[in-house]
This record gives C-alpha cells, sequence and structure tokens, in this order.
C-alpha cells in the first residue's frame, strides 16, 4: 500500500511539474488520435449517411460485413495493417512502418467501422422520420442523407467524440504498427504496459491519470451535448438539473 501511495504521490508530482517526458507521450497520444478520428469521421460520415438513404441489392451484405468489422480484435487491425504497410506488403514503399503516420492509419481502420456504423443508424432513423417527404420533393439519395445528416449534426458530433476516445485508449494496434519507439511512437496507453512491466509505477501512474481526464473529459462532454440536444428539442423541462 505504501509502494502505491508514494507512486501515486510522484505521478501527481510528474503531472503537475510538467514533466516533458510525460507530456510529450500525451501529446504525441492526443495528436495521432485526433488525426485518425478526423479521417475517419470524414470517411465514415459520407459513407454512413450515404448507407442509410441508399437502396440497393448487396446492402444487407454490405451492413453485415460492417458490423462485423465493429466486432474485429483490435490487434487483427494492427496485424493487417502491418503486412500492408511491411516491405513486402502493397504499400511498403512509403515506408511508414514503425511511425507516427502507421499510427494514424491503423487507428483510422480500427475507427471508421465504429463512425460508419453509428452515423448510418442515426441517420437512418432520421430517414424513417423524414425521408418520404424528402424523396416527394425530388431529392435524391446523395442529397437526402446530406439533408439527413445535417439535421442530426449534434448527434453526429457525440459520434466523433466517440470515436475519439475509442482511438486514444487503444493499445494493441499502435503496439504492433509503430513500435513503441521511445521518443518517436511511444504513446499513453503503449507506454503504460512498459512501464508496468518495467516496474516504473510512478510514470506509469501518471500517464494512467491523464489517460482517464481525457476520456472523463469526452464522457462530460458526449453527456452534455445529450442534455443540451434534449432541452433544444423540447424533450426537457428548460429548468432541467443537468
Amino acid at each position: 500500500m505504501n509502494t502505491f501511495s508514494d507512486s501515486l504521490r510522484v505521478a501527481f508530482g510528474l503531472i503537475v511539474s510538467g514533466d516533458a517526458g510525460l507530456w510529450a507521450i500525451v501529446w504525441r497520444s492526443l495528436f495521432v488520435s485526433a488525426c485518425a478520428t478526423a479521417i475517419a469521421y470524414a470517411l465514415g460520415l459520407w459513407l454512413g449517411a450515404w448507407l442509410a438513404a441508399a437502396r440497393f441489392r448487396g446492402r444487407g451484405a454490405v451492413l453485415t460485413l460492417l458490423n462485423t468489422a465493429l466486432a474485429v480484435p483490435a490487434v487483427v487491425v494492427g496485424l493487417v495493417v502491418y503486412l500492408l504497410l511491411s516491405r513486402s506488403g502493397p504499400l511498403g514503399f512509403l515506408g511508414w512502418l514503425f511511425s507516427v503516420p502507421a499510427m494514424v492509419l491503423a487507428q483510422t481502420v480500427l475507427v471508421l467501422p465504429l463512425v460508419t456504423a453509428l452515423v448510418r443508424q442515426v441517420v437512418e432513423d432520421a430517414e424513417l422520420g423524414h425521408g418520404e417527404q424528402l424523396r416527394s420533393l425530388g431529392a435524391g439519395t446523395t442529397v437526402r442523407s446530406l439533408l439527413l445528416a445535417w439535421d442530426e449534426r449534434y448527434a453526429l458530433l457525440t459520434i466523433f467524440i466517440t470515436a475519439f476516445g475509442r482511438a486514444v485508449s487503444e493499445v494493441g494496434t499502435v503496439m504492433i504498427v509503430g513500435g513503441n519507439i521511445d521518443g518517436f511512437t511511444r504513446v499513453m496507453t503503449t507506454a503504460i504496459a512498459l512501464e508496468t512491466s518495467k516496474g516504473d509505477l510512478p510514470l506509469a501512474l501518471g500517464l494512467g491519470v491523464v489517460l482517464l481526464a481525457v476520456v472523463l473529459l469526452l464522457n462530460a462532454a458526449v453527456s452534455l451535448l445529450r442534455r443540451w440536444r434534449e432541452k433544444a428539442d423540447g424533450l426537457l423541462p428548460v429548468g432541467a438539473p443537468a
């Protein structure tokens, strides 16, 4: 217990004092996850909205594959991206393996199915309520999907926050393609795993506290957005507590 309390005290000291090693890992982790989430969100927003409004032969099979992709383990995604970026892989000429771009690509592939599936569900629910009216006005699939996505923009913003939380808490994928190289590709999750195995509990706890704080802020942001949306839509009384 004394060891844990001492380690926790040192961990908070590292955070408060602005330890260069700790905060370099934190900022790198946030940068990688933010880039991956932005790319995955841009692609998933378009694809998910289109899938929600489109009706075509084989749509059920596509949705089944999409839902299956949600259950693929992160380490399998990392392995696939590793093989793609290896010297003998089709993307080996990029030279990205064990670099920040490789981690961004891996997290993008990991988060994209999540974004696409959630966007499709949100927009499809809106399609059931307003799609017929838009079709009667002559709106095609693309225009209808864009209009419905805009109408649900606040709900879609919570998807972005959720996707970022999924990306920033990932360890297996970035460990495989990034290599956990100190000063280059080490992020919060991989550093926590490494420092724990080395017995450096203060640094591991410090990174863990920061990671928990990031996840807590993301969940709080999602809750506040949902609460604000419900109040704006009149689902909550004006004086309802936050």
